[in-house]
């Protein structure tokens, strides 16, 4: 058993970190005011080759293993504690590997080297108004006609909506769900990569969040949507085994990620109760903050082991398949369960350390607050990893909804 990384990932982290700090962390304010990612940022991250990192070179990534994706995740979420650019980037990491591995050329052609060259967005879009964990009961149906599908429903609560209709160059689009085979259940569902700029029969929708702001979130309607039949991703029917395989990617990198601003947090707290004085002496020397701060540093580590775990673990399923794919969820599920609430227990300590100004917008561990509390939902809730866990433990006769 090895716990250090590798010289090729050090250096990786090297150079990410020195990106980050410089040209990334200095925004994170401007990045959640603006309710945007700076072009410049994002040119920044695709030139360092990060966005859409894990698609072949054949498209103009570099083919990046999960520990590497996990490295870079970790490193963006240091500099912005918002998490908004971990989120555009773990998004597209993540759903990027789904489309190359299962997607068909034409797509793969049409998207991804735009997805890697920063001036497109690919995103994922499963959850509805009314179905969110329970895909099974999502209401958008495809049905083939001739050389072309035919979408109709609703997708709602989705990451870099309004990224695809008007700040990305080139547009995007989203790995959509749908039932091919109602009657079939989950066993029923598809995944079809759905442009939507310029795309008849998209209704864009934006809601406003509380948290997490540099990235948007909303919806979109599709009446009669028409793709092409290679639009479909996979083999039709099975969209919900690729849907699990991609939510476990970016699971593993939330959980990095979650390390990564908790471990920022915890450094701007640090400085600051070595200089905060109350009743003549540093507030850092007062075991009521030491005994939270080394509580707080040994669960973040804890959790940043984990998800590096799950990460390997992905990495040797894909490569070696070392893994079966139920080992590799339920090590996924263990550390997303921890790691937001972990993260956001921390974050609040922080702030009551900084009393007042805790309390303000200026403080800057507040965005992260906001930020960490998003992936108990986001990916699947905290709920839905417990049962995860519980199911691996028990039994699949334990399970309690089917």
């Amino acid at each position: 058993m090895d716990f250090t990384f590798t010289e090729e990932q050090e250096l990786f982290r090297k150079a990410v970190r020195e990106f980050c700090q410089k040209k990334l962390a200095p925004k994170a304010r401007e990045i959640e005011n603006s309710q945007r990612i700076p072009d410049d940022v994002i040119k920044g991250m695709a030139d360092l080759g990060l966005l859409g990192m894990t698609v072949s070179p054949e498209y103009g990534g570099a083919g990046a293993d999960p520990m590497m994706a996990g490295i870079a995740g970790e490193e963006i979420a240091r500099a912005d504690v918002t998490c908004a650019t971990a989120v555009f980037f773990l998004v597209q990491a993540s759903w990027g590997y789904i489309l190359d591995r299962y997607g068909k050329k034409e797509v793969k052609e049409q998207i991804l080297p735009k997805v890697t060259k920063g001036k497109a967005f690919l995103g994922i879009a499963t959850t509805e108004p009314d179905a969110g964990s329970d895909l099974g009961n999502i209401r958008t149906i495809a049905r083939r006609v001739g050389e072309e599908y035919v979408l109709n429903g609703e997708k709602m609560y989705i990451s870099g909506v309004r990224e695809v209709v008007k700040y990305m160059e080139e547009g995007g689009g989203f790995l959509t769900l749908a039932k091919t085979a109602p009657e079939r259940g989950t066993r029923g569902l598809s995944f079809f990569y759905v442009p939507l700029k310029g795309t008849p029969g998209i209704s864009p929708t934006y809601v406003e969040e509380w948290g997490r702001k540099g990235i948007s979130t909303g919806g979109f309607a599709l009446t009669e949507v028409k793709v092409p039949v290679h639009n479909l991703v996979g083999e039709e029917n099975r969209g919900f085994y690729m849907a699990m395989e991609g939510f476990d990617y970016a699971r593993a990198i939330i959980s990095v990620v979650c390390a990564g601003a908790t471990t920022a947090a915890l450094e701007l707290g640090m400085d600051y109760i070595k200089q905060r004085k109350a009743f003549g002496q540093p507030i850092g020397r007062y075991e009521a903050i030491q005994f939270k701060l080394a509580e707080h540093y040994a669960k973040t580590d804890a959790v940043r082991l984990l998800g590096y775990r799950a990460l390997w673990m992905l990495e040797k399923e894909q490569k070696e398949n070392k893994y079966s794919r139920f080992e590799v969820t339920k090590a996924v599920a263990e550390a997303k369960m921890l790691a937001p609430t972990i993260a956001f227990d921390a974050m609040n300590d922080v702030l009551q350390w900084y009393g007042a100004f805790g309390f303000t917008a200026e403080c800057p561990v507040e965005m992260g607050l906001r930020g960490v509390r998003s992936y108990m939902w986001a990916e699947g809730s905290t709920e839905i990893m417990k049962i995860i866990v519980a199911r691996e433990l028990l039994g699949k006769e334990f399970i309690a909804y089917r």
